[in-house]
């Protein structure tokens, strides 16, 4: 088997390479770093330096490739979906639709819904608030409590969401709620899709530790601001419903699983694995030079062994669900290795590097603008965020392995 990539789609990736060079400016990279979103900043609004890029690549043919034209994609393959997505995330532009919530509405939502939602959703028109966590009820999401009362054609909305990192600027919320309290703990939940300026929503700042220095960009996890939301009487028409009613928590399962196929969520684990690499190859610390190190050098390649096996799980699950194969435990896996990984590397460099490692963005004799040190800062967060790596393992288990609930 071969598991490399086709001379065409070589050419695919470097074409996609120089255009970025020659198309992502400084003016372009300030504007991304501005606001207060710090490490993960989108800039995306109306009329901004972004969201012309978007126009151009659009115009490439490259937003949304393996999407079907009449949602705005390109009926291409999944590959170079991965291939164009790949090099854009590496510069801080998402490009696949993956993770944005796309998937799972293309696979539970109404015609209506999907005719909406997903066009905008890959143009960058609109984006969505993730609304799952509330103060009593993080990796649990059976224990949550928002609750939407059915009220004629419209649902009631009443609760308190917690870490909606995007509240602030998303256009669309993607809320789960209690629909049935006398239902077992993982039914009686639906999702809603509606927009963030529905009266009744109040959203508040949670500033993190990334906030004082702020983060440089590209750091995962290095977002300054998320938010707690509060939401009171929020009046939603029953056609914001995503999917059946009562069987919120199985659909928003299956998109989190979704979600996690694709070149953005693959980088988030292995990108400083490709960093520290390029840094150790042209820089000292001093008189030393870590790639005189035979002890830094074998970790190195362990770990870089280690991101390819990332590699391959990600275009393992692209595989099957580019031929339509059943889906149900590979995403699980890819959430326990891939996040356990970039946990290791961000350690492994902290070692490497030693007290260089600890000074953060703004201090004159930080290692890339502090990009290590608030990284370990923000590592070990991915194994709780997206679903936390346990949950995973018990999935990995029953679903994977057949094995009985515990």
């Amino acid at each position: 088997m071969d598991f490399g990539y086709t001379s065409e789609q070589e050419a695919l990736r470097q074409e996609v390479i120089d255009w970025i060079a020659e198309n992502m400016t400084a003016e372009i990279f300030a504007e991304m770093k501005g606001g207060e979103g710090g490490g993960e900043t989108r800039q995306r609004g109306r009329g901004s330096l972004v969201s012309e890029l978007f126009k151009k690549i659009g115009a490439k043919g490259w937003l949304g490739i393996s999407w079907p034209k009449k949602y705005g994609g390109q009926d291409g393959d999944r590959l170079s979906q991965y291939i164009v997505e790949e090099e854009f995330a590496r510069v801080g532009i998402q490009v696949g639709g993956g993770g944005s919530g796309s998937p799972v509405i293309m696979a539970a939502g109404t015609e209506e819904q999907k005719d909406y939602f997903i066009p905008r959703l890959i143009s960058g028109e609109i984006s969505l608030a993730f609304g799952f966590t509330e103060p009593q009820a993080g990796a649990d999401l059976g224990s949550l409590q928002c609750r939407a009362v059915k009220d004629g054609d419209e649902w009631v909305i009443n609760g308190q969401k917690m870490y909606t990192s995007a509240a602030h600027s998303a256009t669309h919320f993607y809320l789960m709620a209690r629909t049935d309290t006398n239902a077992p703990k993982h039914r009686g939940i639906s999702i809603f899709l509606f927009p963030m300026d529905t009266p009744g929503i109040t959203v508040r700042p949670l500033w993190t530790i990334q906030s004082d220095p702020v983060a440089p960009l590209g750091t995962t996890y290095g977002t300054a601001r998320t938010n707690e939301t509060f939401l009171e009487n929020v009046r939603v028409p029953a056609t914001a419903l995503l999917g059946e009613e009562n069987m919120g928590w199985y659909v928003g399962a299956m998109g989190l699983n979704l979600d996690r196929v694709g070149a953005s969520r693959y980088l988030i684990s292995v990108r400083r694995d490709e960093d520290i690499i390029n840094w150790v190859k042209e820089n000292k610390l001093g008189d030393f030079s870590p790639a005189d190190d035979p002890a830094i050098m074998d970790k190195l390649a362990e770990l870089w062994i280690e991101a390819q096996v990332c590699r391959l799980m990600t275009v393992r699950s692209m595989s099957m669900i580019e031929h339509d194969e059943t889906f149900t435990y590979e995403g699980s896996a890819e959430k326990v290795w891939a996040p356990e990984h970039g946990v290791r590397t961000a350690e492994a460099i902290t070692q490497m590097l030693g007290p260089y490692t600890q000074l953060m963005n703004g201090s004159h004799a930080a290692i890339a603008d502090g990009l290590y040190s608030h990284q370990l800062m923000g590592a070990f967060q991915s194994g709780i965020n997206h679903g936390s790596v346990q949950v995973m393992r018990d999935q990995i288990s029953r679903r994977g392995l057949g094995m009985p609930r515990g």
